[in-house]
């Protein structure tokens, strides 16, 4: 996958495209109408291929449609986010080691945000 200048595009530039578009439909799609409504010209394939890669993490789910499937975002980007941190959480057998770092990076509005949210402030 090489974009016009036939350099290699940046890992999950594709991925974020196919998101996008179903945001914006608001609706389950099927492959070719996300193909339809991303920016970039990809094969039918590749579209395909995509969005089953996204359902196997877990990021968009998906129903029968005719001979294929419609495919939905399971949530929102935030939602996505918090998802991939999760998942980075349990890939690390250092969980505390990790939330420590990451809470070391902060800084003090965020800092202020989190230990508000776990004071129980919710959004």
């Amino acid at each position: 996958m090489t974009d016009a200048d036939g350099e290699r595009r940046p890992a999950g530039e594709l991925e974020a495209s196919v998101l996008a578009a179903l945001w914006a439909a608001g609706t389950p799609q099927s492959a070719a109408q996300v193909r339809a409504a991303i920016p970039q010209p990809l094969a039918r394939t590749t579209v395909a291929t995509l969005l089953a890669r996204l359902y196997e993490k877990g990021a968009v789910g998906r129903s029968p449609a005719g001979r294929g499937f419609a495919y939905f975002p399971v949530a929102d980007s935030h939602g996505l986010t918090a998802r991939r941190m999760h998942r980075e959480l349990d890939q690390d057998g250092e969980r505390s080691l990790v939330l420590a770092r990451f809470v070391e990076g902060l800084g003090p509005d965020d800092e202020a945000e989190l230990r508000r949210l776990l004071e129980g402030g919710g959004r």
